[in-house]
């Protein structure tokens, strides 16, 4: 009978299982989807900057694609790739090419640039190397990419705030009263 039962729970849990997708799954989909937003405009389009990722992520075929600017496919020169090591070499592609003065890169100006930092991280370069080549600091690249999310925020939450009640004045304090002195005791 306690043989059934667990036989019982056993099938209920191993038939439940494949509707539940494991915590890293969904979590790398967020992650996914947070970079494809976050690129989108730098990519040219959603379908460009989604392409990246998984290119990236999974060491597959990128194709990036533009109805005016024609279109460019690679492979990655890297194995898989973790999300802040995607979300790094696209961040210092962006910054590469906004250097060059360009702000709306063609597909084939975007994979070469992307292709450059690559082959550095492939031959065994560092991040913090790899910035510091063209004279980048990658804290700063960073931080900026962060900054206009962040201070839009933050003056939204300002202005949504009510205005503060002035400050009393600070109240003085009142002398303290003098002790009285202690008679003397008496000598034994």
């Amino acid at each position: 009978m306690l043989n059934a039962q667990r036989a019982a729970v056993l099938a209920a849990l191993l038939f439940a299982l494949p509707l539940i997708a494991p915590a890293h799954e969904r979590d790398a989909g967020q992650a996914d989807d947070r970079l494809v937003d976050k690129f989108a405009r730098f990519a040219g389009s959603r379908s460009n900057a989604e392409s990246l990722v998984n290119g990236l992520r999974n060491d597959q075929l990128v194709k990036l694609t533009s109805a005016q600017q024609g279109s460019a496919s690679f492979t990655p020169k890297t194995d898989r790739m973790g999300f802040g090591n995607v979300d790094n070499a696209l961040a210092l592609t962006q910054a590469s090419l906004e250097k060059q003065g360009i702000t709306n890169a063609t597909p084939e100006q975007l994979k070469t640039a992307l292709l450059d930092i690559l082959n550095m991280r492939a031959a065994g370069e560092g991040w913090g190397e790899i910035a510091h080549s063209p004279g980048f600091n990658l804290a700063e690249i960073k931080s900026a990419q962060n900054r206009p999310e962040r201070t839009a925020r933050v003056q939204q939450a300002r202005a949504e705030r009510p205005d503060r009640a002035e400050k009393p004045d600070r109240v003085e304090r009142m002398d303290r009263p003098m002790r009285p002195e202690r008679p003397e005791r008496p000598q034994k």
